[in-house]
Formats: C-alpha cells, structure tokens, sequence
C-alpha cells in the first residue's frame, strides 16, 4: 500500500524523533563499544548515598555540603565533603587546606571512585595500602589537615554518560566545565572541538563552576588537584600556554610530583605543564585560574588513567579501567599516591610566608561573586543580572574613576584657595 502524502510527513517526523534513541541502542549493541561496568562502578545516585552514609557513620572526621546554583533555566549541585580530625572548624587559617576534585568529566567515572576510596581511607574503614615506601596513615600528619573533596563535580554530564552518551564529557547543556574558567577564556586553537571544547558563553557562565569558584576563594587552598583520566600524568601549570611558572614555586612543585611519580607511578608518568605535555593547548582551565587569580601556592592536574590502545569511539574503556585487576591496582596506587601528597606538601610548602591571612580580591572577583550570591539567592528573578554584567563592572570602575577624579578636584581647590590667602600682601598703615 502506497502511504499518502500527509501519513509519510507524520511517519518520517516519527522516525527523526526516535533517530537519537536508535543511535543510542546501536551503540550500546556495538560489540566494539564497551559498557559502563556496573559490577565494578557506582551509579552517581549510589555514589552519593554511599558518601552520605559515610559522613553519618564518622561526624568526628567527616561533614557534607551540598551547594547549589543555577541560571537560564539550568540547574546544578556539587557536594563538598570535609574531612578535619577531632570535629575542629575546617575556617581555622592554621590548618594546612588541600582541595580536591573529581569527576569534572562525565565520562571520567574512575576518578569519583578514586574519590570514594580516599574518603574510605581517611575514615579509617579501608586501609591504605604500603606502596614502594609510601606516606603511611599517620594521625598526628592528619591532625594538620583540612581536606574538601568534591566527588562529582559534573552530576549532571555524568547522568548523560549513564544513559548510554559514554563519551560525553560536558555539562547537562554541552559545556566543558574545564574550559569555561576565567583565566584565557574562550580562546579556540585550530583543532578546536565544540562537542569536546565548548567553553560556554561566558567565563563562569555555568552554576558547576559558579560554585568551586566561590569554593576555591573561600576555602584558601595551600594545593589544589583537578583530578582526570584519559593518560598517565602530573601536570603543574600552565594549561594555556607552553610553559611553567619561574622560580621558587614552580621548583616545589615539580620536586613534590618528582616524587610522587618515582613512589606510586614508577616513573612512567608525563610531568611538567599541561599546555606543554599533552600536545595541545587548553583555555580557560580550573588549575590555571586556581594558580593565577585564587594565588594557591601549588595547582595540579593528575590524570590517573588512559587506555591509548583503544579506540577513540570506545570512550568508556578509553578512560576508565574495565577489569577488575587493573581497577583494585589503580585505585590502591592512586590512593597512596594522594596519602603522600599529604604527608609531604605542608614540608614542600612553608604556608607562612607563601600563604598570606588576607588576600586583595579583584573588583571584577568581588563583584562576580557578589552577583552570583545574589543569583543564588533571589532566582529566576535575578537572571537578567547575566546580561548586565559587564556594564555594571564597566560603570562601577567609571564610578570610581569619577569619586577619584572629583576627590582631586576637591583638594586643587582647595589648595589654590589656601595659596591665594596666604599670598596677599600686607598693607601697612
């Protein structure tokens, strides 16, 4: 039977809508395209119960956040976990702070398990495991820290990958949250990718990284590590550029991760700036701004995982160990590997003199995070503030431009007045 004109219309609308859905059974029925693990993996609902339930069971060593934000309709929230021995208060400026983050990727699943395994560890229901003369659970070490650990930066990419979108590394609306930072925003080299790339419409345009921005200048990190998979390396600054920083600081950290490769990767990992290593420039990076703006002392990006054999369409496998051999290995190296930056960074870092109590903070970092607590706080109804931005910058620096200038005038006038007085001459009767 012939289909008449208006039943093909209907037909071929159906066809276009299920076509997204099609390509999804496809490639999860591709014998070349391996699954998401579920035997070795956690969901992220899971996950996050299994946290939770974590901090409950251990609230002398352990607190949970949850922190969220949105605009345009989008919406996110990132938990922040803190682990401070003897129930201390994490603001105590003491204390030596170490921010960690995972699962910034969707596609990156290893890395929250990493994430997981340490919070086991530092609760002292999982033991760490003694590596090549690595760092050894020592209470009086720990009594100095204060950890915040993010487990899942990215829920919302990392739902898309969970539904079967397994080389999806963006946000829930196709940002990569790893290029949208304020430091050499939006910039594109010639290989530029939008589906891998996408910087946003703005720096800090989404929630995700709204809220670790807020985060990271609150908590006034002595080392910060954005933690991936995808290769084998300890990057230091810089990501956009081929180079690393001079002096001192950039000594320390390259002996810090020196030996964190000789103990728990056996020399076989990259070292050395992002932006140098890897091949390929990246713009607008957390670790570059946490280095350059939130002026943290060392900033690094560890990337604990990569399959280059595999083929680039077999995402899953590419990033993320799929026997369990090599899952248990990597996280018990990986895990020991964090212990030692905590045993040796406060000796690698003199946080008195590279730390200062106060910090000058930007007009723009005021007024940006200002806006975005107003946002926060007010909804839907401030999201008009989006557009507005840069003119309220632009009119707040003429302000002070204006009140400065206006000030000067002031005091001429003021001067030349005085001047006039005391230069009129005596007359004598």
């Amino acid at each position: 039977m012939r289909l008449q004109p208006p039943l093909l219309i209907i037909c071929y609308a159906i066809l276009s809508f299920l076509q997204p859905f099609l390509l999804l059974v496809l490639a999860q029925t591709n014998p070349s395209v391996t699954p998401i693990n579920w035997d070795l993996y956690h969901s992220s609902d899971d996950l996050v119960e299994q946290i939770h339930s974590l901090v409950h069971r251990h609230p002398d060593k352990l607190s949970i956040e949850t922190f969220k934000s949105g605009n345009k309709g989008y919406n996110a929230e990132v938990n922040v976990v803190t682990y401070c021995r003897g129930g201390r208060q994490s603001d105590d400026r003491s204390n030596f702070r170490i921010l960690l983050t995972f699962g910034q990727h969707g596609r990156e699943l290893i890395t929250s398990e990493l994430a997981f395994r340490i919070l086991s560890i530092l609760s002292e229901e999982q033991f760490l495991p003694n590596i090549n003369g690595g760092a050894t659970l020592n209470n009086t070490l720990l009594d100095k820290l204060v950890i915040k650990l993010v487990p899942i930066e990215n829920f919302n990419g990392r739902k898309r990958v969970e539904a079967g979108d397994l080389c999806e590394r963006r946000n829930g609306r196709g940002v990569d949250l790893n290029r949208n930072w304020g430091v050499d925003w939006g910039k594109k080299e010639k290989d530029y990718d939008p589906y891998e790339e996408n910087p946003g419409t703005a720096p800090f345009s989404e929630p995700e990284t709204q809220i670790m921005r807020k985060l990271a200048l609150s908590f006034d990190p002595h080392i910060w590590i954005n933690v991936h998979s995808g290769m084998e390396a300890l990057f230091m600054p810089y990501d956009h550029k081929n180079t690393t920083p001079e002096g001192l600081p950039s000594q320390k950290m390259r002996s810090l991760l020196e030996k964190v490769d000789k103990l728990h990767c056996q020399n076989r990992c990259m070292i050395g700036s992002g932006g140098g290593s890897v091949g390929y420039l990246a713009h607008g990076t957390a670790t570059d701004y946490i280095y350059d703006v939130v002026r943290t002392p060392m900033a690094f990006t560890f990337e604990i995982y990569g399959d280059n054999q595999t083929s680039s369409r077999d995402c899953f496998k590419m990033f993320n160990p799929v026997d369990l051999p090599t899952f248990k290995t990597l996280l018990n190296d990986w895990s020991a590997a964090f212990f030692t930056i905590f045993k040796l960074g406060p000796f690698h870092l003199d946080q008195n003199s590279t730390k200062a109590a106060e910090k000058w903070v930007s007009i723009d970092e005021y007024l940006d995070g200002y806006l975005v607590e107003r946002k926060n706080r007010y909804g839907k109804n401030m999201e008009v503030i989006d557009v507005g931005m840069q003119e309220i910058k632009t009119y707040f620096r003429l302000f002070l431009l204006s009140s400065v200038l206006l000030m000067f005038m002031f005091c001429s006038r003021i001067a030349k007045s005085k001047y006039g007085r005391n230069s009129i001459p005596v007359v004598m009767q």
